[in-house]
């Protein structure tokens, strides 16, 4: 099988355009969904701690290796949950990041991850001792790249302030409803990569499980419903579904995806976006739908985060 699209984190490691993301999968489940993506051909695996199934993840890593898959075909990502008083956790420090990590590398029953990230900006006065921590992790090589996630410009900025190493990547809420075209653009001067998640919130069909629902996804998949809706028009046209253009969409700007789904056709689909091409008229009409903040990120919600 040939080498996935990727692009090239400032490590010089190669992260694959289209991960396998696995938030709000099941630890039970985590291992037949990641197992058939491996099957399917993917190479990037997405996890967190905060996602409570790196250990069904880990198995059906393990199983694949175990079947001839090498270690340096994966690209492999988790996440610190960095803690967050406001839900009655104690905020990580210097040294129980690094003990995070180790207890993630142990439930996935790896040496190192690809790439490790904080989850998400929760506390100030952590937010530099979690970063020495991470850098810790990389000078080991626990972690053969480090990054955050869902953090802004002047997160950013508040590392840099610190004489501490610019992160290789961001994971971010990116999707045509929500470009941020101003952090975008600060990511590209700092040499950080964009990693898009959620790219799938204009579908009718995201997040429709029960405990999942809101007013405003209610709304939104009426929007995205009728029969004139962009994604549907653009989808009839390439001959795809409206996931792939979507995820095609993102691909054309140069961020990778982590598209999740545990129905192994819609697998299959989620990866074969390199067959067709989005036209100049539609990436600009694309360009024209930006509203704003993000949808699926909320500190407010503990369901709110990918």
């Amino acid at each position: 099988m040939s080498k996935p699209p990727s692009i090239t984190l400032s490590t010089g490691a190669h992260l694959p355009f289209v991960g396998f993301g696995t938030y709000l999968i099941k630890d039970e489940q985590a291992e037949s969904a990641v197992g058939a993506a491996l099957s399917a051909g993917y190479r990037h695996i997405d996890t967190a701690e905060g996602y409570q199934n790196e250990s069904g993840v880990g198995r059906a890593i393990r199983t694949a290796m175990d079947g001839g898959l090498a270690r340096d075909e994966l690209f492999v990502t988790t996440k610190l949950w960095p803690g967050y008083a406001g839900w009655g956790q104690e905020p990580k420090n210097t040294e129980t990041t690094i003990a995070s990590c180790e207890a993630s590398l142990e439930r996935l029953g790896l040496d190192y991850v690809d790439l490790y990230l904080i989850h998400a900006t929760f506390d100030q006065d952590q937010r530099i001792a979690q970063w020495r921590g991470m850098v810790a992790l990389w000078e080991r090589g626990l972690a053969r790249a480090i990054g955050v996630s869902n953090f802004s410009e002047s997160h950013i900025d508040e590392l840099l302030a610190a004489g501490l190493p610019v992160p290789h990547a961001n994971q971010i809420e990116l999707h045509p409803w929500s470009q941020k075209p101003a952090l975008v653009g600060y990511l590209a001067d700092k040499g950080i990569a964009p990693i898009a998640y959620s790219s799938l919130v204009p579908l009718s069909t995201w997040r429709t499980a029960p405990g999942q629902d809101s007013a405003k996804t209610e709304a939104m998949r009426e929007e995205a419903a009728k029969d004139d809706a962009p994604f549907r028009v653009m989808a009839e046209k390439y001959g795809v579904s409206e996931a792939q253009v979507l995820l095609r969409w993102a691909v054309q700007k140069g961020y990778p995806v982590l598209p999740k789904s545990t129905n192994p056709e819609r697998i299959r689909a989620n990866l074969d976006l390199f067959g067709f091409t989005l036209d100049d008229a539609d990436m600009a009409a694309i360009a024209d739908m930006d509203r704003g903040g993000g949808i699926a990120w909320s500190v407010g919600d503990p369901l709110a985060f990918s």
